[in-house]
């Protein structure tokens, strides 16, 4: 259903559009936590290895992506808040078009990069081999990751965010089967989890354009409507460039932070494994209330209403501390029985290590709550530069903090040097978003 946030409750709004994003976010992650679950379980700690070194390089690629249809879609909600139909409609093709030629180049580069990649990061030899398959067969899945998400960033654009949810629900349910057929029961190792994560896609994908085609209008176009609009690719680009790259550089940092780890032996690598699907289910509401600020401060600049703007940035900003409180009780507490989904062994060196890992990081997920708020904030003033400019410091000092302090803490080390990363970020945020408010008597 679509729905025009430029009136009514503002509250009611974000939160109604970023329950939806949550949840899908949470079914989507589980995908992958799903594959290391069965895969840690079922084929053991080698396997969990592997899964776990391929997955910051799966995602950049993945996210890479995801960053292009997220930039368009600040256009698109834009569009959608002036009520320009036509050129929203002219921004949908030019994005479909335009991203699926280049998720093609995108998906050639990488199954040709996979083994010399995880060979840089220090892959070891015993595990090279399964991270190698299980990346290039993810990576054949890619165009449909690009379909989902280009129609799933236009029905959010125009208010709909519960829609896509449901689709990958369906998918996220499947998956979990396959994973189970094809590991637990057909015994394929980490193979048949990257053939069950890519049939997922192909599921969420069929079912987004089936449903966006016969419900909207607006999202069916004739031959002659199919184009690219030379205007508008070029701000497509400039907005879509920048989300792609703020994505991109996030899991850069994370293949050198995952380089890091590697030397330290396979026990780390599977705990870091585990603890980077925990981290990724903690942080994707953060950025699911992040993308609602996005969505509402979009179509209300669209519609030059000021005052919402004002008034959406601060209950964004309260809904991602009061999440923060709720995931503070549930992962301090919860560290050993959550571990103890990877792994079955309670006494075990990696339960050990991950929940050291998880204990430290429940307090330290309130500023990755307050950054996303602001990424939130300056992507739905249009403004992306800052996100791309403010993740890559992020990560240039949580890289550098990792290689100074992992050799020496250890998992304790990667975890202190996320916080640190964090409050570089803020230190270069928060003045920016004190600023850019006054210039628009915010």
């Amino acid at each position: 259903m679509i729905t025009d946030m430029t009136k009514g409750n503002i509250p009611k709004h974000l939160v109604g559009f970023a329950i939806p994003l949550i949840l899908g976010n949470l079914f989507q992650l589980s995908y992958n936590a799903a594959d290391s679950i069965i895969v840690g379980r079922y084929v053991g700690t080698n396997a969990l290895a592997a899964v776990g070194t391929a997955n910051p390089i799966m995602n950049i690629a993945m996210f890479f992506i995801i960053g292009i249809c997220m930039g368009a879609s600040v256009l698109m909600s834009e569009y959608f808040g002036q009520g320009d139909k036509k050129k929203l409609k002219r921004e949908i093709s030019t994005t479909f078009i335009a991203g699926f030629i280049f998720t093609v180049i995108i998906i050639i580069g990488c199954i040709i990069l996979t083994r010399p990649i995880l060979l840089m990061i220090n892959t070891p030899i015993e595990i090279l081999g399964d991270a190698t398959s299980y990346l290039r067969i993810i990576f054949c899945g890619l165009v449909f990751t690009f379909l989902y998400n280009v129609y799933a960033a236009t029905l959010r654009s125009m208010g709909d965010s519960k829609t896509p949810l449901l689709f990958l629900i369906i998918s996220s349910v499947l998956n979990v089967v396959m994973d189970i057929i094809f590991v637990v029961y057909l015994h394929m190792g980490v193979n048949g989890a990257a053939i069950a994560t890519v049939t997922a896609e192909v599921i969420a994908s069929v079912l987004c354009i089936s449903y966006a085609y016969r419900k909207f209008p607006i999202l069916r176009f004739s031959r002659k409507e199919l184009i690219i609009d030379r205007a508008l690719l070029k701000i497509t680009i400039n907005y879509s460039w920048v989300t792609a790259m703020q994505q991109t550089c996030l899991y850069v940092g994370k293949v050198f932070v995952q380089g890091a780890v590697n030397p330290l032996g396979v026990e780390s690598i599977a705990t870091f494994n585990a603890v980077n699907r925990v981290d990724d289910f903690a942080f994707a509401p953060e950025q699911s209330i992040s993308n609602g600020m996005t969505t509402f401060l979009a179509q209300n600049r669209g519609a030059k209403k000021n005052e919402r703007i004002k008034q959406g940035f601060w209950y964004g900003m309260k809904i991602e501390s009061l999440y923060w409180l709720l995931l503070l009780v549930v992962i301090y507490f919860g560290a050993p029985h959550i571990m103890n989904l990877f792994v079955p062994e309670k006494n075990s060196k990696v339960v050990e290590l991950g929940v050291t890992y998880l204990e430290m990081m429940a307090f330290f997920y309130l500023l990755p709550s307050w950054t996303n708020g602001i990424q939130g904030y300056f992507r739905g003033m249009g403004d992306l530069k800052v996100t791309l400019r403010s993740t890559f410091i992020q990560m240039v000092g949580r890289v550098s903090f990792t290689y100074l302090l992992a050799p020496k803490y250890g998992i304790v080390g990667v975890a202190l040097a996320c916080l640190a990363g964090w409050i570089i970020m803020l230190a270069y945020e928060v003045p920016l978003c004190i600023k850019h408010r006054k210039n628009y008597r915010f």
